[in-house]
């Protein structure tokens, strides 16, 4: 029998929702106060489960053969890490348990080439790539489905380069992901002559097969080598790197990393950033101006099962995200068929936001007090992005406050 968590508030028998965009019955908070009643069991995390309304709530039957196709292209690209892991280990185990000399020679090639092309080039593709990996029939389904939009405030001018300094995490980044990712065609028209590149952890680039995907989304590693590599490229239209008539490169960093992505809940922007100077640093070296960039609705999308700090999935979690980079959520999403749970994200509009560009003055030594005051510009810009575009793009605005810790 399934259940679904609500958060009492008094010893009475009246329970309030904390709404920020409320995902039908799923909704997890993290605190508990006073007495649960009867009807409620505890979990293994200290969490309260109503046995209370538990009925699930399907789909309809009849709907429009686009929303499917919709629904089914989402879950491809949900689970596509999984996806790609999988397939990218049985290519290889299988190769090298299974395959005749032949094959297990060519794959101890391909590793090799792995290997020494990572360690000379970080596996970056210096222009945009194949656009028909960028921007297809597909990908725009999947931008759809939610839908993701895209909105500019500012000019970024093609002369230089870029730092998206990108908020919230979210379970998986997925605004920014598809704008800056796998549909690209919304961002070519606001920003022309500005190639987008969205930064991922490294690890990913060292996994075969995969790794070959991941270039072909415009995905870059986070590595200060491959920072360095894309942000230091010429803008002269002469280059021979700019053939392709892009002059700037403009690199996404989701700063909040795997810490923000455990404090993503629906209707709560709680963002990693007063201790995340990284990037600041790294605009600085390479005289890379930063932009602010929010996601409106960016935690809408997933909710995950409950983890206050003191819990023990949330200590379990830290130990994994300290050896791995990575912290392994539990997110609570709808079905194919239902609107109660399930592995697929809601419907939910993101709207990601691109600020004003912050220029810096280049230095290989960045000043700690100048990282300080250009980190401080970022944080006033941000709270000012949020501020001034919540009440357009978030359905609780009143209620939606920025957090930063």
């Amino acid at each position: 029998m399934r259940a679904h968590p609500i958060k009492p508030k008094t010893d009475k028998d009246k329970y309030k929702f904390n709404t920020g965009q409320i995902d039908r019955r799923w909704i997890s908070y993290r605190s508990v106060v006073g007495e649960p009643p009867k009807e409620q069991l505890v979990d293994l995390f200290g969490h309260y489960w109503s046995e209370v309304n538990m009925k699930i709530e399907w789909a309809p039957l009849r709907v429009p053969l686009e929303r499917r196709l919709q629904i089914l292209v989402t879950a491809f690209f949900t689970s596509m890490l999984l996806i790609l892991l999988s397939v990218s280990f049985l290519l290889v185990a299988g190769s090298l348990i299974y395959g005749g000399l032949l094959l297990r020679s060519l794959m101890v090639i391909y590793l090799a080439y792995v290997y020494v092309h990572h360690k000379k080039t970080q596996s970056v593709v210096d222009g945009n790539g194949w656009m028909i990996t960028r921007t297809n029939l597909l990908h725009r389904r999947y931008r759809d489905y939610f839908p993701v939009e895209l909105v500019k405030t500012a000019d970024l001018p093609a002369n230089k380069n870029y730092i998206l300094a990108s908020f919230p995490h979210g379970i998986l980044g997925t605004g920014i992901g598809i704008n800056m990712g796998v549909e690209i065609s919304k961002w070519l028209e606001l920003f022309p002559q500005v190639r987008p590149k969205l930064g991922t952890l490294d690890q990913h680039f060292h996994v075969p097969f995969m790794r070959e995907v991941l270039r072909c989304w415009g995905l870059v590693s986070v590595s200060k080598e491959a920072l360095i590599r894309m942000l230091s490229k010429s803008n002269d239209p002469k280059h021979k790197d700019n053939r392709d008539g892009f002059t700037s490169n403009a690199v996404a960093i989701l700063v909040g990393g795997a810490q923000e992505a455990m404090d993503s809940h629906p209707g709560q922007y709680i963002l990693t950033l007063k201790n995340r100077k990284g990037f600041v640093k790294m605009a600085i070296r390479t005289g890379s101006s930063i932009v602010p960039s929010f996601s409106f609705g960016e935690v809408d999308i997933f909710d995950q099962v409950a983890n206050p700090p003191d819990s023990l999935l949330r200590r379990v979690q830290n130990v994994v995200k300290k050896l791995t980079g990575v912290s392994p959520l539990i997110p609570v999403g709808r079905g194919f068929f239902n609107y109660t749970f399930g592995f697929l994200p809601f419907r939910r509009r993101i709207v990601q936001v691109v600020g004003s560009p912050i220029d810096v003055v280049k230095s290989d030594q960045p000043d700690p007090e100048y990282v300080d005051k250009v980190h401080g510009q970022v944080i006033e810009a941000l709270e000012k992005l949020f501020e001034q575009h919540k009440d357009k793009y978030l359905q609780n605005s009143t209620s939606a406050k920025l957090v930063l810790q």
